[in-house]
């Protein structure tokens, strides 16, 4: 598999930040900043799980721009070499 080379800006990672950190936040926003987090100065990659999570966040009107961004960059960041279901 190709590795993703791609890893979370800072503009980014600072919005995880405080999406964590912000008691209000839904359990997606935090899942997806964990995710975006966990991406910062790594060489880790979207799992499957996150990249389904992440794309489904992007196609609901219920979501925040913050949440889309934290969505968007989590899916910029997925394997390339994996295949859609």
């Amino acid at each position: 598999m190709t590795n993703n080379t791609k890893q979370t800006s800072k503009k980014v990672a600072h919005l995880a930040s405080k999406t964590l950190h912000d008691p209000k936040a839904s359990a997606t926003a935090k899942s997806l900043a964990a995710s975006a987090l966990a991406q910062s100065h790594s060489a880790k990659q979207t799992s499957g799980n996150m990249e389904h999570k992440a794309s489904e966040v992007l196609h609901s009107n219920k979501y925040s721009q913050e949440t889309k961004t934290l969505a968007a960059s989590v899916l910029a960041q997925s394997n390339k070499d994996r295949t859609s279901k």
